[in-house]
């Protein structure tokens, strides 16, 4: 029984973590919507593939290192802090991405699946590096 008590008892802290985690994806999905010149959502909602692969890939791309904080902050504060700033190197990426293809915005509305695939590539692969670097 004492062994029950002993893997149940962190379970309100899995569930602050978890919970706080998801929202802050929610979050950074949202202000990366808001951030970028096209309008994600409707064009999903519509069958537009390389808005989803694009958005999708930003949210791996923030997830990752977003796991990392999780398994790695000594306290909210500190998970909060560091998840900040892998949205803000997310949002940094999908800037960096429009300089290096110009064009972007439009290629992401008229459905281009490369240049979706190539952001959302870049944005995963910062994603990693970022998840590593934030391992202390």
């Amino acid at each position: 029984m004492n062994s029950i008590r002993a893997s149940v008892v962190y379970f309100d802290d899995f569930l602050i973590y978890f919970l706080l985690a998801l929202a802050l994806l929610a979050l950074f999905s949202w202000i990366y919507a808001k951030v970028t010149p096209y309008r994600e959502l409707e064009l999903i909602r519509s069958g537009n593939i390389a808005a989803a692969i694009t958005l999708g890939g930003a949210m791996i791309g923030f997830t990752l290192p977003l796991a990392s904080v999780v398994a790695n902050s000594v306290n909210l504060i500190d998970m909060l802090m560091f998840a900040g700033l892998a949205g803000v190197v997310q949002i940094v990426v999908f800037v960096l991405a429009r300089k290096l293809l110009p064009g972007l915005s439009d290629s992401i509305e008229d459905n281009n699946i490369g240049k979706a695939t190539l952001t959302a590539a870049m944005a995963i692969c910062v994603g990693i590096l970022n998840a590593a670097a934030l391992t202390y």
